[in-house]
């Protein structure tokens, strides 16, 4: 996991309050627009009053890092599988069927989202220089490009498949 630090570039860190005004009974529609204006805009950091938004933001991130941790993971066991059991590719295929489900899961649901490229924020030393003097309990989210992790999994994930598809045709020839 990529944690963007307040001091860890030159110019000022953006930064969006998304606050808990309960004005009109559509108030979480209000709250889930608002954080999409603000994903696209990709500020640095996102605050997050509404628990319940935050909640569920926190959660599809976390989601969304399960899937890209466990088809990185997956891949590189079938990876080791392949390599040491490259007579057996039952051992490996399996494995890597996993690997492929979670990234192409993860490439469906997750990749064209806006919110995939930020995560929630727990570093005490960036939390103390954000604005947070009158907000109980907000969820943080920090910008965090993931071009690099979505092609590592992916990468992983169909070298994976291709020495099983190696291994199953040298295997059946």
């Amino acid at each position: 996991m990529v944690s963007r630090s307040v001091e860890s570039t030159s110019k000022v860190p953006t930064f969006h309050v998304i606050r808990e005004v309960y004005d009109s009974s559509n108030a979480h529609e209000r709250f889930e627009a608002e954080l999409e204006k603000a994903l696209e805009a990709k500020v640095d950091f996102i605050i997050i009053e509404p628990q319940r938004l935050g909640d569920e933001t926190g959660r599809w991130i976390w989601v969304g890092n399960c899937l890209h941790k466990s088809a990185v993971a997956t891949g590189a066991v079938s990876l080791v599988a392949s390599l040491l059991w490259h007579d057996r590719p039952i051992v490996a295929v399996p494995i890597c069927g996993l690997s492929l489900f979670c990234a192409g899961l993860y490439t469906v649901s997750w990749n064209s989202d806006p919110c995939c490229q930020y995560q929630v924020e727990n570093n005490d030393t960036v939390l103390e220089k954000l604005p947070l003097t009158d907000v109980s309990s907000p969820v943080i989210l920090g910008y965090a490009s993931n071009s690099k992790t979505k092609y590592l999994h992916r990468g992983v994930a169909f070298l994976s498949a291709a020495l099983c598809a190696w291994q199953i045709w040298r295997s059946y020839k």
